[in-house]
């Protein structure tokens, strides 16, 4: 049985005796069973860990030996489950360092850290402050979250400002708006975030800022900040119809192709209609985004135009001035448009970003909000990169984009993101 099977094999019998404990005893404490269960199979895992970065179990011989044991440090990991009581393994040489940590602790580290800043300064809500008592303890000082906080700042800087390299053909661009204090007063501050599809066919998260709102100054200042770095060879650009926004791409991304987010016209068109006309009128725009062509997309539109002309002329005047805005898709290769019409992928990834964010409420500063968003948007990008491909990138520059079959090659990803229109209106 390979290592993986025991642990699964060992994880379900843990997992049975822990079950029948918990139904064994008058008072159960489900917390406290969910904790020992997670912490059984961390350690199980370090273990599986140092063996594989040894080459060889416990006292085994073997030709692919590359060091040897040396015992454990004890290490309490907080969590929000509790404080863990973890042994680390060692080896000799002292090179080992469990990967376990590295990734999962740079958000939780950043939101931990959020979650002490406000405890200091005491603005934490109650329910804020008994949540940082139970993952923290209340015997932190500033100095030491000072310390831990400059850590991971520099950490996540490295990241912001490292070199891209390759082409990025796709960018996928949207913003979130947080509650952070400054001066003694809580303001919604403006979260940017640029996702880019690789010519590999991969995703990279490329930027997140925090800006004191969403206007062409500060997403032309990012999108300078994203060519020094090395970003180029964009061909076309996803958005929302935020003003500012679509200014710093026309001015920074002259010649690019520029596709308004069809999730969102859903949203701002069926606002025109009354309430029994909004199926409808969703239905006959997914038909005309649904078209195989071009040529047949725009004559369904312009008949669309020509049943609500009447009945609702602002309506079909509207339609008549902004739709083509939505028909830019249809200059990219079959295979791409379902998951490059929408900004849909990305505002998954701002979910995740708000069910953390959830827990803070209100940001203590904006370096705090700066340092989550980063640590998640880091982790997420890592994920992606080591992942498989968003797109087969093949078929970008083909004369004949129409010839392309619509599924990508077998393999390529197995996710839908983006694909459809998920969310309700």
């Amino acid at each position: 049985m390979s290592q993986p099977d025991h642990l699964h094999h060992s994880l379900r019998q843990r997992f049975e005796q822990l079950h029948d404990q918990l139904q064994q005893e008058d008072d159960p404490d489900e917390v406290g069973w969910l904790k020992e269960l997670i912490q059984w199979v961390i350690q199980e895992f370090l273990e599986w860990e140092i063996t594989e970065f040894l080459g060889a179990e416990r006292h085994e011989q073997t030709p692919s030996r590359t060091g040897y044991r040396n015992g454990y440090r004890e290490r309490d990991w907080h969590t929000r489950v509790g404080t863990l009581h973890l042994r680390i393994p060692r080896d000799r040489a002292g090179r080992f360092s469990p990967e376990l940590f590295q990734r999962y602790q740079r958000s939780e580290k950043a939101l931990v850290l959020a979650l002490q800043e406000m405890y200091l300064q005491g603005v934490s809500t109650r329910k804020v402050k008994k949540i940082t008592e139970e993952l923290c303890g209340i015997h932190f000082s500033k100095d030491q979250v000072s310390v831990f906080a400059q850590q991971l700042d520099e950490q996540l800087k490295t990241w912001r400002n490292r070199t891209l390299e390759g082409d990025h053909p796709y960018l996928v661009i949207d913003a979130k708006y947080e509650k952070i204090r400054e001066d003694g007063q809580v303001r919604n501050e403006g979260v940017l975030f640029v996702k880019g599809i690789r010519s590999d066919g991969l995703r990279e998260m490329l930027s997140v800022t925090v800006e004191n709102t969403e206007n062409e100054t500060t997403w032309s200042e990012l999108f300078r900040e994203l060519k020094g770095q090395g970003l180029s060879g964009v061909k076309y650009i996803v958005s929302d119809d935020h003003e500012g926004l679509r200014h710093a791409i026309e001015r920074q991304f002259q010649g690019v192709g520029w596709q308004r987010c069809q999730f969102h016209y859903l949203q701002n068109v069926t606002d025109k209609v009354p309430p029994k006309e909004k199926p409808i009128l969703r239905e006959r725009l997914k038909d005309i985004w649904d078209a195989p062509d071009l040529k047949d997309a725009r004559e369904r539109w312009k008949e669309l135009v020509g049943d609500y002309e009447d009945r609702y002329p602002a309506l079909a005047d509207w339609l008549e001035e902004t739709l083509e805005e939505t028909l830019t898709v249809f200059e990219l290769p079959v295979a791409h448009r379902r998951r490059m019409r929408t900004t849909n992928g990305l505002e998954r990834f701002l979910q995740e970003v708000e069910r953390r964010s959830r827990v803070v409420r209100i940001f203590p500063n904006r370096g705090s909000c700066l340092r989550l968003v980063s640590a998640l948007a880091m982790e997420q990008s890592e994920e992606w990169l080591t992942g498989r491909r968003y797109l087969d990138m093949r078929w970008l520059g083909e004369e004949d984009a129409e010839t392309v079959p619509i599924e990508v090659e077998v393999g390529a990803t197995g996710d839908h993101e983006g694909a459809e229109f998920t969310h309700q209106i």
